[in-house]
């Protein structure tokens, strides 16, 4: 016997919104079966059966690509490759609303077949179907916390693997093919670690996300971000702290949501902060510290919200003696050293500059700069961008690194770069890297205190408006131009 709400058999579906609000339906009984289910297992009630709920999926049946091929010929997501059978599981419609229905209207434009949408097999584990602000009332003693295992679905790591970005994945006999690359346990479980790391709410994140490895740039943003609330004409309606705390741009009113925000005794291990626009096409700074482990923990969770492009600005050693301190650094190229990567995305894979983002990238800094021609090639190096897990490489006896990164034509080195780029080309979200030079460890010019406190007064708050001016122009490309076909195999799933 299993405790379960009403399983939903498929149902076809022509338009995109019909298809949605079927899911918004199965998934909301799906999880209020859960929650009271959970409520009543901690007040005491013993189940006699299972306690189960499963996320709704969406699956697509093609036989012909006549009509496909005609009209995705420049794009880069919203068809599938073959004929066949595709589907996936769905979570939190009420999240990604706007990003299912522009998936769904792609598919249904492109195949002119309907969609299905039913309950799906996958069980929904129970502490995903809690609300960010859900309390349960009550106290389990030891012998409970373990009949919870055998009542209710817990994650399961088998159903959330990246087996389909890692592009490893391979279907059973008669399994469909996926149309995306999350499963929806896999979506779940990264939407409870970016509460966790970053201390804020998934619903917070905009599309447009900068990566930084400083403190200092987090201390500009948030100046600029406050300082956005006071200008009644700014772009902007909130900017949104670490606690979920909800600064309201002047003349704006407050939300419910608003009460529920409050400042951490203590920041979490890596901070965002959100300037948040109406259609979500703000942007998001996150503070991922040092070394590639961190960037590869959160770009590994972020990837689920499909943002439209991240890019890292931070700091890294210059290795050309011809570099001076402050100079910026476009990366084109990358040496991993990182490691992190090296089974999901292997070495011998390349990491393509992507045009879309070097363009912006470049004008952004000829105009927060106001330098062009050899006045801006005298500030601005485009090179390759070596990173490595290990930060003191240039005290190795053998000076393996040293000759490595001369044999790359590295210009720079740092610790997080490649490993942004390259989750960004795993996850297929566009990317970009630059670097501000803040050391020359090669030429003598190490980081001293004085020196180091400087340079960062100096370059800091212009390095961002570079970042945010970036983030601006990638906003006004049209979205299908942005996501590149480069980050698309020639077998690959249909979902952005």
């Amino acid at each position: 016997m299993m405790h379960s709400p009403s399983f939903i058999a498929p149902q076809s579906y022509r338009t995109a919104d019909e298809a949605l609000a079927a899911a918004q339906r199965i998934y909301d009984a799906s999880v209020q079966h859960l929650r009271e289910s959970l409520k009543e297992f901690v007040a005491g009630r013993d189940f006699d059966s299972h306690v189960r709920a499963c996320y709704p999926f969406v699956r697509l049946r093609t036989h012909t690509l006549i009509r496909a091929a005609k009209g995705n010929r420049h794009l880069s997501f919203g068809f599938v490759a073959s004929t066949g059978v595709y589907e996936t599981t769905l979570t939190r419609p009420d999240l990604y609303a706007n990003y299912y229905l522009e998936q769904f209207t792609l598919l249904l434009q492109n195949h002119d077949v309907a969609l299905e949408v039913g309950t799906s097999h996958q069980p929904i584990p129970a502490y995903f179907s809690l609300a960010a602000n859900d309390t349960i009332e009550g106290s389990l003693t030891p012998e409970r916390r373990e009949r919870l295992r055998d009542v209710f679905d817990l994650p399961d790591l088998a159903a959330m693997d990246d087996g389909i970005a890692n592009g490893t994945w391979q279907a059973k006999s008669g399994q469909a093919e996926p149309l995306s690359l999350f499963t929806a346990p896999r979506v779940d479980y990264s939407l409870q670690r970016l509460r966790h790391y970053t201390g804020t709410a998934p619903e917070w994140f905009q599309n447009f996300v900068l990566f930084t490895n400083y403190q200092f740039y987090i201390d500009e943003f948030v100046r600029m971000g406050r300082t956005a609330m006071q200008d009644p004409t700014s772009e902007y309606i909130a900017f949104v702290e670490p606690g979920n705390v909800v600064t309201r741009k002047v003349g704006t009113a407050t939300q419910a949501i608003d009460a529920l925000g409050h400042a951490p005794p203590r920041l979490p291990q890596m901070p965002a902060y959100h300037l948040l626009r109406a259609d979500r096409t703000g942007i998001t700074m996150v503070n991922i510290g040092v070394g590639p482990a961190n960037a590869k923990n959160i770009t590994d969770h972020i990837a689920v919200l499909r943002p439209h492009a991240w890019v890292m600005l931070g700091h890294c050693a210059g290795l050309r003696n011809t570099q001076q301190l402050g100079d910026y650094v476009l990366a084109h190229a990358y040496v991993r050293e990182d490691h992190v990567l090296d089974e999901e995305l292997p070495l011998w894979i390349p990491i393509p500059a992507l045009a879309e983002i070097q363009v912006a990238l470049e004008r952004a800094v000829r105009e927060v700069t106001q330098c062009e021609g050899a006045d801006l090639k005298r500030i601005m190096r485009t090179g390759t961008v070596a990173s490595t897990d290990n930060r003191n490489w240039e005290l190795l006896p053998d000076n393996g690194p040293q000759r490595r990164f001369n044999q790359s034509r590295a210009v720079a080195l740092d610790m997080e770069s490649a490993t942004i780029a390259a989750n960004g080309f795993r996850f297929r979200v566009p990317y970009g890297t630059l670097l501000c030079v803040s050391d020359k460890p090669l030429h003598g010019e190490i980081k001293l205190p004085g020196m180091a406190n400087h340079f960062y007064s100096e370059r800091v708050g212009q390095h961002l408006q570079i970042g945010i001016r970036t983030m601006e122009l990638l906003r006004q490309a049209p979205e299908g131009q942005l996501h590149s076909r480069k980050l698309r195999s020639f077998s690959e799933v249909a979902f952005q």
